[in-house]
């Protein structure tokens, strides 16, 4: 058993004295090595100048600060021909030049500043007996960030964008795929940064990003020879918004699914009838319809309000809303519903100007889109394309094969045919939400609910049966890798008489290569939106002080190499 052990704080270091201060911190006296190398020459000198201290903090003796007084010998360089007169000792193993801390204990802040940020990590370190400051851990962290270097070059990467303010400024994440690390924070969400940080890495393979066009655009220009690869998440996550769109219209235009169980009766002429009236008749139809059908609506709600229910029992069996049947309870007769006024961000806003133009002879949605643009609209294009859809449609019937002109198909009247189902356990109406969420499930991953759930919407709906057939062939496509079928599907979505299904296919056709190429590599953005979830958590933890600089310290992987500049 060895009772007696030596130790220094780094090679060639001699260990004078080890002393108790009276706050019961230790102070540690050491010496330098005896002959010193010319840092320039590599020549050993013997010929000493001088003498040089260094004050550094070590590691704790069992939560006791300790400070090492190191002291150190200045060399005269005796090689005639170095430029170099005198030097002094370095210790690199003990501490970098300048520090005012040991490597030990800086690699330790660097440790807890990447994990737990400035206050949080000061506290902590005060309690393990090493008093550093927040704005000393910091700039450690930051410090430290700005010497990592991508090596090997990054061949996949995934890019998204995450908020500094929900819905008012927006950032970007740059992450690799392969080595499941964050390789930059970007401060906007812009064509012109992403391009211009995807041209400073050429090597770039694969950029696998979301739907968002302008990181398809940022692509295209700073690596164009890349392939690019839409996420498969957020092609599932449209495809089930777009089914849930389609099934809030069917059985909903007119206000039926408020019902208990029977039908409105409404005077309607027979369908063929009625598509051959001009379209502002219909739509005035359509609006009689809607008001009769809420005044129904409303005496039912209070004849069951009058047999002694309760506002949430009301709500449950007629599927509507507690709050709006509270309000309703309150008027005599049914409110007025006002319509809200026109706003920038509305085509209709422009009518007046747009319909002029039409009538001139401009019927060009890009030319259009300008000039409005200069008149304040604040809207997008796809929303300026659905007016003008409706135009042409009407000025240019599409015609058969025979060449006969076909009676107008309204969406309103498709998916009239559509009765609200129930659910079969409860008898509750089932939502739009509910049977969006079904309709996309493969049907071994169902519950028995559930399953009972999707039979009673396949037979009492004729719209979410064709649905959920489009649904399970295009997930088919994922699980088999099979991107030749996609062209396919899209001809028959467009052709499928859903409208908002025929949409969320043509804007799949603008974009068919990076969601062939979804279905054909194994790469998705998943890593990233990971990454964001952990970015929010450090950015809202650090409340004001989470700057891009800051925040891209802590997200990318911490250096191993700590070093520190003079204080």
């Amino acid at each position: 058993m060895r009772t007696k052990s030596k130790w220094s704080p780094g090679p060639g270091i001699k260990v004078q004295s080890v002393i108790s201060g009276e706050q019961g911190d230790w102070v540690v006296s050491a010496c330098g090595p005896e002959s010193g190398i010319c840092p320039d020459c590599r020549h050993q000198s013997r010929s000493r100048h001088g003498w040089s201290y260094r004050n550094l903090q070590d590691l704790p003796i069992q939560g006791s600060a300790v400070t090492v007084k190191l002291q150190l010998r200045r060399w005269r360089c005796t090689y005639r021909p170095c430029g170099r007169q005198t030097f002094t000792d370095r210790a690199p193993a003990i501490a970098s030049p300048y520090a005012p801390r040991t490597t030990r204990v800086a690699e330790i802040v660097g440790l807890l500043g990447h994990s737990t940020g400035g206050r949080p990590g000061e506290r902590l370190m005060r309690r393990l007996g090493m008093s550093i400051s927040d704005d000393t851990i910091l700039r450690h962290l930051k410090r430290n960030a700005a010497r990592i270097d991508d090596d090997p070059p990054a061949r996949i990467v995934g890019i998204d964008d995450w908020s500094w303010r929900k819905s008012w400024r927006y950032g970007s994440i740059i992450v690799d795929l392969e080595r499941r690390k964050v390789l930059d924070i970007l401060e906007d969400r812009s064509v012109v940064s992403v391009a211009r940080w995807l041209k400073q890495h050429p090597s770039i393979e694969v950029v696998s990003r979301d739907r968002c066009g302008l990181y398809a655009q940022a692509a295209r220009e700073g690596v164009p020879q890349a392939s690019q690869v839409a996420d498969r998440f957020h092609l599932i996550q449209n495809l089930r918004l777009a089914i849930e769109e389609q099934m809030s219209l069917s059985g909903r235009a007119t206000g039926r699914a408020l019902l208990p169980d029977g039908d409105i009766e409404i005077d309607h002429d027979d369908r063929a009838t009625r598509n051959q009236l001009p379209e502002r008749s219909r739509r005035n139809q359509l609006r009689r319809a809607h008001r009769q059908s809420r005044k129904d609506v409303f005496k039912t709600v209070h004849a069951l309000s009058t047999e002694g229910l309760s506002c949430s029992e009301i709500a449950r069996r007629t599927g509507y809303g507690r709050r709006s049947i509270a309000k309703w309870l309150t008027f005599a007769t049914p409110p007025d519903r006002r319509r809200s006024a026109l706003q920038p961000t509305s085509p209709l806003y422009f009518e007046a100007f747009l319909t002029q133009c039409w009538k001139d002879g401009n019927r060009r949605g890009r030319h259009l889109f300008h000039d409005i643009k200069h008149r304040g609209y604040t809207g997008s294009f796809s929303n300026l394309e659905r007016l003008l859809a409706t135009w042409r449609r009407a000025e240019k019937p599409e015609r058969d094969k025979d060449g006969a002109v076909p009676a107008r198909i309204d969406l309103a009247d498709k998916t009239s045919d559509d009765a609200p189902v129930r659910d079969p356990h409860t008898g509750h109406l089932i939502s739009p939400v509910i049977a969006a969420t079904l309709c996309i499930k493969p049907r071994g991953t169902l519950t028995i609910n559930q399953a009972r759930k999707v039979d009673a919407l396949k037979q009492g709906s004729p719209t979410f049966a064709v649905l959920r057939s489009f649904s399970m062939r295009f997930r088919g496509m994922f699980r088999s890798r099979a991107s030749g079928k996609l062209e396919q599907w899209i001809e028959d979505a467009v052709h499928s008489g859903l409208t908002v299904l025929a949409r969320f296919a043509r804007v799949l056709r603008r974009n068919i290569e990076a969601v062939c190429n979804a279905i054909d590599l194994p790469w998705s953005n998943g890593q990233a939106e990971g990454q964001i979830n952990r970015l929010k958590t450090i950015k809202r933890a650090m409340y004001g002080r989470a700057g891009t600089e800051l925040l891209r310290a802590r997200m990318m992987p911490i250096s191993t190499q700590s070093e520190e500049d003079p204080i």
